[in-house]
């Protein structure tokens, strides 16, 4: 793909950028959506928190953008994104 933004001016620039912006948030969420559409409310799964470590929980609630996951140490619930990946057993 070649565009040529050379003559677009400071405005057209901003412009394009909100869009480009607004595309790219559309697509992480529906790409987060969709990895969602596999996992049920009772799931167990493995995630691993920025900065934490990795994490098992079962899927306590379920929303269009999160997931509450409540910890096997049942210390707390975590609200995340969901990067995760279901546990057997």
């Amino acid at each position: 793909m070649n565009i040529d933004i050379s003559k677009l001016d400071e405005a057209e620039l901003v412009e394009l950028n909100r869009r480009i912006m607004a595309r790219l948030k559309y697509l992480q969420e529906a790409r987060t959506h969709h990895q969602m559409l596999s996992f049920n409310v009772g799931d167990r799964v493995r995630f691993h928190p920025p900065g934490h470590d990795p994490k098992t929980g079962v899927i306590v609630k379920y929303n269009r953008k999160t997931v509450t996951v409540v910890t096997d140490d049942r210390m707390r619930s975590m609200n995340h994104t969901l990067a995760a990946a279901a546990v057997s057993g």
